[in-house]
């Protein structure tokens, strides 16, 4: 077992670990670990729910995947979760059924350009226990993901707006 492991989704760099990944977006078992610590805390602590569609979003457009139509279709659905939570105002909850009303015309979402660094990973959040330090840690994490994705802000606007 390497002493670290570089995710090839997002390019994290985290204590090598043994154990599974997501099942269509490629990460290493490290990355894949971190992002379930950070979710379980999450579902772990009610007052963290309200950034959990944040957490979700922002792993998901950072492990692009498989190339699979499912893959494709998530990077999509999830900018579009970000947008509209960063940009709308939306919760996480109206995000959720902004993202079901999207899913309905998830097959017109092509392959998006995949990035090749993100300022901020999930190994910026893992270690933010406090409630407070991981709410902002969360909240910087999606602020920086959207941003690394700015090419592609007008296109997942434009279609969100469509339907």
């Amino acid at each position: 077992m390497a002493e670290f492991q570089t995710c090839p989704g997002c390019g994290s760099c985290l204590p090598g670990v043994d154990g599974p990944t997501h099942a269509y977006m490629t990460s290493s078992p490290a990355c894949w670990a971190a992002f379930n610590e950070v979710i379980g805390r999450e579902f772990s602590n009610p007052d963290l729910m309200p950034i959990h569609r944040l957490s979700v979003d922002a792993w998901a457009v950072q492990h692009p995947g498989d190339g699979s139509r499912r893959a494709i279709q998530s990077v999509g659905l999830h900018l579009a979760g970000l947008w509209v939570q960063l940009e709308q105002g939306l919760s996480g909850e109206e995000a959720s059924s902004a993202m079901q009303a999207f899913a309905a015309r998830k097959a017109e979402l092509p392959e998006l350009p995949a990035r090749r660094a993100y300022i901020l990973t999930v190994a910026d959040v893992a270690g933010a226990a406090e409630p407070e330090a991981h709410r902002a840690a969360v909240r910087r994490w999606a602020e920086a993901t959207w941003a690394d994705w700015s090419d592609q802000h007008q296109f997942i606007q434009g279609w969100a707006r469509q339907g």
